[in-house]
């Protein structure tokens, strides 16, 4: 991954939902986005109307689009896979994980 992908991706993580998970067990890096669909609005709730005003649009989702994402093969990676709806990223590091030996990692 070059640079400017790197520093995309680590930018407004909270909003974005972009994060790394480091296998300690077999010391491969693992990136991962989540991708959303339908998201609940964000806004002011007016007490009085009770109407949503002020819509933040698509800040504070802590997820992108699938047309956002940074995780493509012309950005420099490999064996991606994008998971069904429910199914865990982290059930998913366990399970490729598992198809390879320990490691005894130094510095942890």
């Amino acid at each position: 991954m070059d640079e400017e992908t790197r520093k995309k991706f680590f930018t407004k993580t909270e909003d974005t939902g972009r994060h790394v998970v480091y296998s300690y067990r077999t010391g491969k890096t693992y990136y991962i986005e989540v991708i959303g669909g339908n998201h609940t609005k964000w806004g002011d709730l007016n007490p009085s109307t009770g109407k949503l005003e002020g819509s933040y649009g698509s800040k504070y989702r802590g997820s992108i689009d699938s047309n956002d994402s940074l995780i493509t093969e012309t950005n420099g990676f490999t064996n991606i896979t994008e998971l069904q709806p429910g199914y865990s990223p982290y059930a998913e590091i366990e399970r490729r994980d598992a198809q390879y030996p320990d490691k005894i990692i130094d510095n942890v």
